[in-house]
């Protein structure tokens, strides 16, 4: 079944099936300039202040770019982007917003390890006052061995592949699920252990317990490994430098949290900071577009041994 097949079976109305076909085709236009092997840092950073490498630019350009010519895209944030873009030709309830990271983790580009593209799309124009419960659809795509990209749209989650032979997506896996435990862990942001005894005991119990150190440095394969190996723990938590954690709540945290819990997973933050009581992610309003959280994602009960062991 194409991706197209797929829509019209959903019952995806024109507007919204046309912004989820354009995304794609963004998914395909990005895995083509990362095979021509553009690298190397631009001149700027990004309104974080991290180093932006070359292709975050141009993978921003080009989904930006398409979004500006759909007509039913409203708003367009992005982690690339100081200032978002906003379609005046679409009424302040109509349409959709479109935030992304355009390139999850592209400072693995060189060394030549999957990265990704994370979007959240919610009705209407803008985002603030909204939470990741408003996300009318989630997307995560993967640039590895094979392109793949994972979709809710708030009924479960699917995937997709790229099939070069039809030039096309068609569906891979369907109702993707994770179970309640699992011995896999990926623990980003180790340097917390420093200032979170609790983050260093949970890293402690994963090695004295079995689980299996499968950490890339990319959330998207990361999280994407999670839900294909049926489960599994990610923690990227605050510390006493960033105590209100360092990912983006609306283009990576709340995103990733809807297609977790799609799964049968949960996502909490909870930290130091504003975060100090655990929060289910999709419940965290959006208060600024440069939002950040710590996160921490996977099946259920090694999300709640967590927080227990915070507490």
């Amino acid at each position: 079944m194409t991706f197209s097949e797929y829509l019209e079976k959903k019952g995806i109305g024109d507007q919204f099936s046309v912004v989820l076909k354009d995304l794609s085709v963004c998914f395909k236009e990005i895995a083509d300039v990362l095979r021509k092997g553009n690298e190397g840092y631009s001149d700027g950073e990004n309104v974080y202040g991290d180093k932006q490498v070359k292709l975050d630019v141009i993978s921003n350009d080009l989904l930006l770019s398409r979004m500006k010519a759909n007509g039913n895209v409203g708003f367009v944030g992005s982690e690339e982007m100081e200032v978002p873009f906003v379609n005046e030709e679409v009424g302040e309830n109509e349409g959709f917003s479109v935030v992304s990271d355009p390139l999850d983790g592209s400072s693995l580009v060189n060394t030549n390890l999957a990265v990704g593209t994370i979007v959240g799309i919610y009705e209407g124009k803008g985002v603030l006052g909204k939470t990741g419960r408003d996300q009318v659809a989630s997307m995560i795509s993967v640039y590895g061995p094979r392109l793949t990209f994972m979709i809710t749209l708030g009924e479960g989650v699917d995937e997709f592949i790229y099939d070069y032979d039809k030039s096309e997506f068609v569906l891979y896996h369907e109702n993707l699920k994770i179970k309640e435990e699992g011995k896999v862990f990926m623990p980003g942001g180790s340097v917390s252990a420093a200032s979170e005894k609790w983050y260093m005991d949970l890293v402690n119990f994963w090695f004295n317990n079995g689980y299996k150190l499968r950490y890339s440095g990319g959330m998207v394969p990361d999280i994407n490994q999670i839900i294909k190996k049926e489960g599994g723990i990610f923690a990227y938590p605050g510390s006493s430098e960033h105590p209100d954690g360092k990912l983006r709540l609306l283009y990576e945290s709340a995103p990733m949290g809807m297609i977790i819990e799609q799964a049968g997973g949960e996502a909490f933050v909870f930290a130091q900071g504003r975060y100090a009581e655990a929060v289910n992610v999709l419940d965290v309003k959006v208060e600024s577009l440069e939002q950040q959280t710590p996160l921490v994602i996977g099946s259920k009960k090694e999300v709640e041994r967590a927080i227990s062991m915070h507490k």
